[in-house]
């Protein structure tokens, strides 16, 4: 006797898309582009952002007399080099830009490395004390930098690093700022499945920090690195504490600029110019990895 087959069952066909989901669908592939507005606004913003660079540009080109014009001159003169050169006959600009790189450089690359280190461990490791430990280094930063001056003094000055570089690069080594944005980051950016991973394989810690952390967080490390040097390069008070006139940094050095009875101005905007340049550089070779950095945390849901 021939079994008998059971019947087909029978499926309901899948729902039809939807008009929004048939949209969505149809945006997903699609460049987004902003409206007349949009652009309008964002040329308005570029131009308020860019003015007070071109106005440096402008002022230090011009003469003193120039500037004190009404309306002042809008385009740049013929004095730019003239007023170069009164930068240098002032201030020993030279030895303050040489000084103001290697500060910059030395905190900029000892911040970098000390919180990226602390950041992981924060983030990833799991330790005795980590939340306590983390609790203390966020609550430095509601401590005035300003109350540590004095003890600061105190401490180089019974090292002898008064007047001496590393007075001002030690100090600055490493922030609780960049400690919290780092660990932040790598919480968000790295997962913990490459870590288990790695240690499935017999990777150290130290071997999981150079070839798994350090290439996860590049993008971090260069927006940490730009506003670390940027405030070590624009840092005045700290540095003039610690050095003296001999060893200026480029802040330091500004004020000994268009002095006299009458400020010369021109002179003034012309050191300044020489002491922007330097960040306009470091952006320039970071601004890829600080633009990808900003857009990979934004984009993290």
């Amino acid at each position: 006797m021939t079994a008998l087959a059971d019947p087909p069952v029978s499926r309901p066909a899948p729902d039809a898309p939807t008009g929004n989901a048939r949209r969505r669908r149809s945006r997903a592939g699609r460049t987004m582009r902003g409206g007349k507005l949009a652009y309008a606004i964002l040329v308005v913003a570029v131009l308020v952002s860019a003015f007070p660079f071109y106005w440096t540009v402008v002022a230090a080109s011009r003469s003193n007399a120039d500037l004190a014009q009404v309306p002042p001159a809008l385009l740049p003169g013929p004095n730019l080099l003239r007023n170069f050169e009164a930068v240098v006959e002032e201030a020993d600009i030279g030895r303050a830009l040489l000084n103001s790189l290697i500060v910059s450089g030395s905190v900029t690359l000892g911040t970098v490395l000390c919180c990226t280190l602390a950041g992981f461990a924060f983030a990833k490791l799991r330790f005795r004390g980590r939340g306590a430990l983390l609790a203390i280094t966020v609550g430095t930063m509601m401590i005035p930098p300003q109350l540590g001056v004095i003890p600061l003094f105190m401490l180089i000055a019974e090292l002898q690093w008064v007047n001496q570089l590393q007075a001002v690069i030690l100090p600055g080594l490493v922030s609780a700022f960049g400690v919290f944005f780092m660990r932040q980051y790598l919480m968000q950016s790295l997962p913990d499945e490459l870590i288990e991973a790695a240690r499935v394989d017999g990777a150290s810690t130290a071997r999981i920090f150079w070839s798994i952390v350090v290439p996860v967080a590049r993008p971090g490390m260069a927006v940490l690195g730009l506003l670390t040097f940027m405030a070590a390069w624009n840092d005045f008070f700290w540095p003039v504490v610690a050095l003296s006139s001999s060893e200026p940094t480029v802040q330091v050095a500004l004020r000994q600029l268009g002095g006299g009875y009458v400020n010369d101005q021109s002179v003034i905007m012309a050191g300044t110019l020489l002491g922007t340049l330097p960040v306009l550089l470091v952006f320039g070779l970071l601004g890829r990895q600080i633009v990808g950095g900003i857009m990979q945390g934004a984009v993290k849901g």
